[in-house]
């Protein structure tokens, strides 16, 4: 293997050691779009690749005011407080009109960013496909490279982002709450079919019996639908995340889990196929960025788009001719 930059060997040895502002160093890297970055930033990563994939991948999606980050940042001290370094990756909704982002998890999370043992980091999803991070894979394995066992993935819950966090975790938790309405149509079939597990959170106060009700109606619910695995049955528990209520019985059925998935093959089976689909989504990302960096092709891309808006043009014809000028085939 080629020798990395002294910079990047330096860098790869003080992620392994843990050192958590060389990993936000080697995050900031990653996410940039700079070709010499991206360069730089796969070299780390094919240098830390060893060190990766010892952690439990979780996504964790929900429906609004569902409680996401007031449960991770409660979930995190109690896994902190059992010996886990805890990495939270959490994407923020990106405003289409300025660009801009709130990245304000590390502020809704306020107990577990400043524990020792966890790592934040707050990401905007930019204009990719249902709000997913355009890095969340790499800086994954960053975080699993620099020792972290447990990774949190949260979703802003919109579009398809859950089924594109689905697609790179471990486990997939869907999070609801009761006496919202219809209970059942707070979340979409196709979210209930990706679950790994649903919990019911904001079971404290005067809402415990709704939650346990509405715990009992989603599992009636799973009955009809098909599992993600023959031998998994996803199982749904009222929690509560401001209580610390249940958490350890929600963070037991993810242990379960994987050692079910472990001994049945199916973890790695699943984790040998995302990694594939991660390797053809940064195909196309990169075929993409291919396009904008040629001006030729970008300035002919606006002029196809135009027709294509106006329905002078039909798609295919445009993405021919992109194609052809790219010097891609047919």
């Amino acid at each position: 293997m080629t020798a990395l930059p002294l910079v990047l060997e330096g860098l790869a040895d003080r992620i392994r050691a843990g050192d958590r502002a060389a990993l936000g160093q080697a995050v900031t890297l990653v996410e940039s779009r700079r070709p010499d970055h991206e360069a730089r930033a796969g070299a780390l990563l094919q240098e830390l690749l060893p060190d990766t994939g010892r952690s439990i991948r979780v996504g964790i999606t929900g429906v609004p005011g569902a409680g996401k980050s007031t449960l991770i940042d409660t979930l995190g001290r109690h896994l902190t407080g059992r010996g886990h370094k805890v990495a939270v990756l959490a994407v923020d909704p990106t405003s289409r009109v300025t660009g801009g982002s709130i990245l304000g998890d590390k502020t809704r999370m306020v107990g577990l960013a400043v524990e020792p043992q966890a790592f934040i980091r707050p990401s905007p999803s930019g204009a990719t496909l249902g709000g997913v991070a355009r890095r969340t894979r790499e800086t994954m394995l960053l975080c699993e490279a620099a020792g972290f066992d447990v990774v949190l993935v949260e979703t802003v819950g919109i579009g398809q982002s859950e089924a594109a966090v689905a697609g790179m975790v471990d486990f997939f938790l869907v999070l609801t709450v009761a006496g919202a309405g219809d209970m059942l149509q707070g979340i979409k079939r196709g979210v209930l079919e990706l679950a790994d597990m649903l919990a019911v959170n904001k079971a404290d106060g005067d809402n415990v019996r709704r939650a346990e009700s509405a715990a009992a109606e989603y599992r009636g619910a799973f009955n009809i639908l098909q599992p993600t695995s023959p031998n998994w049955r996803p199982p749904v528990i009222a929690v509560s995340g401001l209580e610390n209520r249940d958490l350890d019985r929600l963070w037991g059925e993810v242990e379960r889990h994987r050692e079910i998935m472990t001994g049945t093959g199916e973890r790695e089976a699943r984790r040998s196929q995302q990694r594939v689909e991660w390797m053809r989504a940064m195909l196309e990302d990169r075929l993409l960025g291919l396009i904008e960096r040629s001006q030729p092709a970008r300035a002919r891309l606006i002029e196809l788009e135009a027709e294509v808006r106006a329905g002078r043009l039909a798609p295919h014809a445009a993405v021919d001719e992109i194609w052809g000028l790219m010097g891609l085939g047919a």
